[in-house]
């Protein structure tokens, strides 16, 4: 295994259970809408485009295609979409979701109430650590020759998916961003939802 693929297999389970770790050892001082909140969006990932990146249902090449024997050895494609949903979910989510409320001095308002700058803080972040994923990760995975999927959450698909930036010979692309430029949205207001009910 090359240490590529060993910084990358280390990532994603450390994405997957490191939040968990967190919020059980934390779980007396969280708010009570961490657990429902993570559900959705282990759902919302692994529906709106995990299972269709990871299988290549619509004109995509599947995961297992994509990258190396030792990545789909200790990533199995049938656990990758999971795996990658509760990433995206603990990590990405919730560690926005954390960076919002650390940003604007721990104020329990932008959970209950639309604040751009709080979503614009979160919609940075779920930009830039994917751009940082794909550059850095999974740039292997998602090289020009690799077809992605069509995805709910990736609605243009391969059909319309310029070229947004190119850095030292690695490419970001319009459908691998989409999901990512969605999704903060929808969470944002599922998040204040949340809170009105719990």
């Amino acid at each position: 295994m090359s240490f590529e693929e060993i910084r990358a297999v280390t990532i994603v389970y450390l994405a997957v259970f490191l939040p968990l770790l967190i919020y059980f050892l934390n779980k007396s001082r969280l708010p009570r809408w961490v657990p429902s909140f993570y559900i959705v969006g282990v759902v919302v990932c692994a529906l709106g485009w995990e299972l269709w990146f990871t299988y290549g249902w619509v004109d995509g090449d599947a995961v297992d295609m994509r990258r190396s024997e030792a990545l789909n050895y200790w990533i199995p494609k049938n656990v990758n979409w999971l795996m990658n949903s509760m990433a995206d979910a603990g990590a990405v989510l919730l560690g926005g979701v954390w960076i919002m409320w650390i940003s604007h001095n721990k104020d329990q308002a932008i959970f209950r109430k639309w604040n751009w700058s709080a979503f614009c803080i979160l919609l940075f972040w779920c930009i830039s650590q994917n751009i940082l994923v794909e550059m850095f990760l999974y740039h292997d995975q998602l090289a020009d020759s690799k077809s992605l999927s069509w995805a709910p959450m990736s609605p243009l698909g391969t059909y319309f998916n310029p070229l947004l930036f190119e850095f030292n010979n690695r490419t970001i692309m319009l459908q691998s961003q989409m999901p990512w430029l969605i999704l903060p949205w929808i969470f944002y207001k599922t998040l204040i939802n949340l809170n009105k009910l719990i």
